[in-house]
């Protein structure tokens, strides 16, 4: 895709529903943080031989932050994204819901 398809019309180039304030972007940061930390401890249990069930709760812990991070994006997406291409431009409007649907079909059939 060209940057022109990845960029909304009621925003500037490179801005999106999780940056377009700064505190936004710095939750969405933290929270990578913390799922990259979660990661890292996961490796570290497996080199310490740590039991299964207790590395497998892990990585469900992982699994799932990184799937409620997904769903804030999206809903940041549709609220920013979709929303003000609905009220720019029908044809818009409709490409971006087709790429929420797109992106809501890949979040269902993990």
């Amino acid at each position: 895709m060209s940057d022109q398809q990845h960029t909304c019309a009621c925003h500037e180039p490179h801005v999106h529903g999780y940056n377009a304030d700064s505190k936004n972007k710095a939750k969405y940061l933290a929270r990578l943080k913390r799922i990259e930390g979660q990661t890292r401890g996961i490796h570290r249990m497996i080199e310490e031989d740590k039991y299964c069930i207790d590395i497998i709760t892990q990585i469900s812990a992982v699994t799932s932050a990184l799937e409620n991070a997904s769903l804030a994006l999206l809903e940041d997406h549709i609220e920013h994204c979709v929303a003000g291409a609905a009220a720019e431009d029908g044809e818009l409007a409709k490409e971006k819901l087709e790429e929420a649907m797109t992106a809501i079909r890949k979040l269902v059939k993990n």
